[in-house]
């Protein structure tokens, strides 16, 4: 190390561009993994607020609630311990004459299990055209005692709740019964009945009747988590991208040390003749490594989790720790095993031929 230390204080310009290349790479892992886990938290965060193992659907929905239904005849078919009806429709619901805010809406039992917390004002009650927001729109404008249009039908309903931060495929999750969506839904004097598109098991047992148990299939929330339309794909896109700079950062640093190990063969074939060991100098080179992808590594930290303070609050950034640990021993590991192709040059040093002997 004290090799190493000496080498970097030396060659100060050299090494501060190495280092300054790790702190970029991995300020952009950082970014893109905070972004990672914000856009997923906004595909899948009303689902984690619910608390629930599993969710029954309809067979043929796909894994998918909004294609889900389930008959008011057939409910009173299935049984389960601790659960809830739920029914989920995408909308937009009017803020300005121009301006509208796309909205996932919630059904529920006033009494629902899986109902959030609300923060601020009161639920919803059964059969009433009322509507819990929320945080999210809160922070956009929308008040308590306001009345809002939801969907093409206009139906005016009024914010009575807020509660945490919520959403559902990206968009910010609005709660109400089963009444004042089927209105929402249909029109102000439509006759058709309220539909139930999934009920939600939090804990229990689960007895679907032999009749129609071939209707219905019961999943895992990861399962369902998993095919919410969107999610898997934008994870797997940032995922990759993560991993190629992985890569890329094994190449740079590779390419770096190896340049650096060639301009320094006579200094190598010097110390051999002197004595000094193939262990020692090896040693020295995976020892700046570690240092210049440990400082790099940390710097873009840190500046990582500073920048999250100063982005827009529509930005869906959001810190993990975890990850961003995992990731940075990621680094530290891949650049070390970058420098390794050098030691093969560093063997092979004869020091006569090395000193021009």
């Amino acid at each position: 190390m004290f090799l190493a230390l000496r080498e970097i204080r030396y060659n100060k310009a050299r090494y501060t561009l190495i280092g300054a290349i790790i702190f970029l790479i991995a300020y952009v892992v950082f970014i893109l993994s905070g972004l990672s886990v914000g856009l997923a938290s906004q595909f899948k965060q009303s689902v984690i607020d619910w608390n629930a193992e599993k969710i029954i659907l309809s067979t043929s929905s796909n894994n998918i609630i909004s294609a889900s239904q389930i008959s008011s005849s057939d409910l009173e078919k299935i049984k389960v311990e601790n659960g809830s009806e739920l029914s989920l429709f995408s909308t937009s619901m009017r803020k300005t004459n121009s301006e509208r805010s796309n909205i996932t809406v919630m059904a529920l039992p006033s009494d629902s299990n899986i109902m959030p917390k609300v923060l601020d004002g009161k639920k919803f009650a059964d059969n009433s055209l009322d509507i819990v927001i929320s945080k999210k729109l809160a922070n956009q404008g929308y008040k308590i005692g306001q009345e809002v249009s939801i969907g093409n039908n206009n139906i005016k309903l009024k914010i009575v709740g807020i509660s945490k931060t919520s959403s559902y495929s990206a968009s910010p999750t609005v709660y109400t019964s089963f009444s004042a969506l089927n209105q929402i839904k249909y029109g102000k004097n439509s006759k058709t009945p309220f539909s139930v598109n999934a009920l939600v098991v939090k804990s229990g047992k689960i007895d679907i009747n032999s009749a129609i148990s071939n209707q219905y299939k019961v999943i895992s929330i990861p399962e369902l988590i998993n095919d919410i339309p969107g999610y898997s794909a934008q994870n797997m896109t940032l995922s990759a991208m993560i991993y190629f700079l992985f890569l890329i950062v094994l190449l740079i640093i590779g390419v770096f040390m190896y340049v650096i190990t060639l301009q320094k063969v006579p200094i190598f074939g010097i110390m051999k003749a002197q004595g000094i060991s193939n262990a020692t100098i090896m040693n020295s080179l995976l020892g700046q490594t570690f240092i210049l992808s440990l400082l790099g590594v940390l710097v873009a930290f840190v500046a990582s989790y500073g920048t999250s303070f100063i982005l827009p609050e529509a930005m869906p950034f959001e810190v993990s720790i975890t990850n961003w640990l995992l990731y940075s021993l990621i680094l530290i590991i891949v650049s070390i095993i970058g420098s390794l192709f050098s030691i093969i040059t560093i063997r092979k040093i004869d020091p006569t031929k090395a000193i021009g002997g």
